[in-house]
């Protein structure tokens, strides 16, 4: 800042130092709002969710475990239907929870079968067709 000589350069020199000071308060309100805004309970959820759905990880990852889940609850009935003892349901359950874990962590054997029957499927239409 320069030397002040005169009242009119004092005036000045006030006059911008106001302006600058509302216009850092004005800054300073904008940030507070935002601030505020993303610490809102419902904000950070949504912003926790918009992350997730961005992650090609997490995407995968649940697409997998609903897969192994799909895959070990079918297997539940199916072998539910066939068994009738309370015995057998409770096997079932186990058959269940084994078929959704192994489903789950191997998602490439998963994908390969999926891709397989997929392509069986798809030369029957194309043999049919023709």
């Amino acid at each position: 800042m320069e030397k002040i000589y005169s009242e009119t350069d004092l005036n000045i020199a006030i006059l911008l130092l106001e302006s600058k000071q509302a216009a850092e308060e004005k800054m300073l309100k904008e940030q507070f709002h935002l601030t505020y805004e993303s610490i809102k309970p419902i904000n950070i959820i949504k912003n926790i969710f918009k992350e997730a759905t961005e992650s090609q990880e997490i995407k995968e990852n649940l697409i997998n475990t609903s897969v192994g889940l799909t895959a070990g609850y079918l297997s539940k009935i199916v072998f539910e239907r066939v068994a009738n003892s309370p015995l057998k349901k409770l096997v079932g359950s186990a058959v269940m929870f084994s078929v959704k874990n192994a489903v789950a962590n191997n998602p490439e054997v998963v994908k390969l079968l999926a891709n397989g029957f997929l392509k069986m499927i798809s030369g029957k239409k194309s043999e049919n067709l023709q």
